[in-house]
């Protein structure tokens, strides 16, 4: 009965989860909330706007790359892409629509709802859905990162690419995606050997005094990679060149990220199968914290105000991660949707399978 049970915990999908990405994927997502919470106080402080850029540098391409990692064995076979759709497609329908609908009811405007424009947090799902749906394409190409660099590289020379599913940003932080669909296993483990995590430390300390120096000299926005070189007012040249040294530093900031995150099972291990749930979700928190003035406060314009801002931001998606919230807004983030599809014969036999796969284990 003790060997029954054992191998029924190990069937289970969540004993096949990896440690490290998960725990990569939470303090990723964390540092987006924090991230978000710093936009409304950067302005007053020097030193938070330099953490602010240092932390924009990697956060998403980090998530970006985990992302792409995941997506390798992603093929055009029916049950695959349903979960794209339930998975992608619905949530960014229902957050598109409700974003807006918050905005008019907290502030009492009229927002438009539009499915072409990306708003606030939603971009990352349409651009998760292309790149997705364009992985095959990678697989299938002799140099893919050096493809998807060059079309990064040309949008962000190209300003009529217009606002449209935020297509900027999808073009642009493909080269991440894509790094993710080349990079094994091993590639992860190179990055955390301890000579690494020890060269991090004064890494991260010349990223944060380059950030500093960086603040009245630099315009943010490159971060973002949601505007051409033109639309910022620079030379068309400086798109590419941009491109490449953001790239650059992103990467190495990104390996110095991953080189710290544990690689055990911690506290937080098991929060890092929710953080779509916490993305998409503590928007409307920092949305309503933005629409009623709370960040209008002086006092939070102060040291302790902004640690204290950031300590609520990390706890708030950290919560916002967690199984019971996942249950509540499952239907939104996972439906289930059977009666949308038909059935396919080969993922009918598939389940067949799975049952008398797990009738003979139990």
């Amino acid at each position: 009965m003790s060997a029954q049970k054992g191998q029924a915990k190990a069937d289970r999908p969540g004993k096949q989860r990896d440690a490290f990405f998960d725990n990569a994927k939470y303090l990723a997502i964390v540092l987006v909330a924090m991230g978000h919470a710093w936009e409304p106080l950067k302005g007053d402080s020097r030193i938070l706007e330099g953490v602010y850029t240092v932390v924009y540098c990697f956060h998403m391409p980090a998530f970006i790359i985990v992302s792409g990692f995941f997506s390798r064995g992603f093929d055009m076979r029916p049950d695959r892409l349903k979960r794209l759709i339930t998975g992608v497609v619905v949530p960014y329908v229902l957050f598109e629509t409700a974003y807006p609908l918050f905005k008019n009811l907290i502030t009492g405007s009229h927002e438009e709802i539009s499915l072409l424009d990306p708003w606030y947090l939603t971009w990352f799902l349409v651009a998760l859905f292309v790149w997705r749906l364009t992985t095959p394409i990678w697989k299938l190409v002799r140099s893919p990162l050096a493809v998807a660099l060059g079309i990064a590289m040309l949008a962000s020379v190209t300003p009529n690419i217009g606002d449209d599913l935020d297509l900027q940003r999808v073009l642009q932080f493909l080269p991440y995606f894509v790094l993710g669909l080349c990079m094994k296993p091993e590639h992860f483990q190179l990055v955390r050997r301890r000579s690494v995590r020890i060269a991090a430390v004064p890494v991260f300390a010349v990223a944060l005094a380059v950030g500093w120096w960086a603040v009245p000299r630099m315009n943010t926005a490159w971060f973002y990679h949601r505007d051409s070189a033109q639309e910022l007012g620079a030379p068309w040249w400086c798109g590419p060149v941009m491109t490449l040294a953001m790239m650059g530093c992103s990467l190495v900031l990104t390996a110095c990220f991953f080189s710290w995150v544990p690689g055990r099972r911690t506290w937080f291990t098991a929060l890092g199968a929710g953080t779509l749930y916490g993305y998409l979700l503590h928007g409307f928190l920092v949305k309503f914290a933005d629409y009623r003035g709370l960040f209008d406060h002086a006092w939070l314009h102060h040291p302790l105000g902004e640690i204290l801002v950031t300590a609520l931001a990390g706890a708030a998606v950290t919560l916002l991660c967690t199984r019971p919230v996942q249950r509540v807004f499952r239907f939104a983030m996972e439906p289930r949707m059977e009666w949308a599809f038909r059935q396919d014969a080969a993922e009918l036999a598939r389940e067949r399978q799975q049952k008398e796969r797990e009738r003979v284990s139990a």
